[in-house]
């Protein structure tokens, strides 16, 4: 494909709406080649008593979504929202230091499950996607989990780890997503896109 072509093709798309403040969902969005403004909506994270893991992704996506509706003006908005689970047990962001290095000793030798659920919508449609990816990791001593909060890059993370950074080092296996596991999967993003406008489909079109 020309670079000319490719211009073309990046003119003729839609422009998105990204209702999120992380950086690194921005980034992979950037992958697709995809346009788009971010907008912050500010929705209520916390979890329903008892609410399975699933349900409770998804309809924070969705509550995410029709907050950057609210905002976006028309464009459609795609939005995301990830958790680490663990025998059943939500681990969100850790609130302090104390805290970010017992889900580390939780998460120790141990595989756990990274859920991100996905939606996009604009007036007329709404769509949802689920991705789940099994993350295994080595052990990890006291010293090294203390040792890696104070890089500070755990703080603002589901489980309190990101898998694109140090934390990788503790990564033995993944089965799934790796995008998923930042936060983004894309190719859950690229289908649901698809079905939203079927433009996003010059994205994979013959040369």
């Amino acid at each position: 494909m020309s670079e000319s072509s490719g211009q073309a093709r990046r003119q003729a798309l839609p422009r998105l709406c990204l209702a999120s403040s992380s950086p690194r969902r921005a980034a992979l969005l950037r992958q697709l080649g995809v346009a788009f403004d971010s907008c912050h909506p500010q929705v209520d994270e916390c979890r329903l008593p008892a609410e399975p893991a699933r349900r409770y992704v998804r309809r924070v996506a969705l509550a995410k979504a029709a907050a950057g509706a609210a905002q976006a003006g028309g464009v459609p908005v795609l939005a995301a929202d990830t958790t680490v689970v663990l025998d059943g047990a939500v681990l969100g962001k850790p609130a302090d230091a104390s805290a970010g290095v017992a889900m580390l000793a939780r998460l120790s030798g141990r595989a756990h499950h990274v859920l991100t659920a996905l939606v996009v919508r604009n007036a007329q449609q709404v769509h949802c996607a689920l991705s789940c990816s099994r993350v295994t990791f080595r052990d990890i001593t006291p010293s090294e989990a203390a040792a890696y909060w104070r890089t500070g890059e755990p703080a603002d993370k589901a489980g309190g780890y990101a898998i694109q950074g140090l934390g990788a080092i503790f990564v033995r296996e993944l089965r799934g997503s790796y995008s998923g596991v930042m936060g983004l999967p894309l190719y859950e993003t690229m289908r649901l896109l698809e079905r939203l406008d079927e433009r996003f489909k010059l994205l994979a079109g013959p040369e």
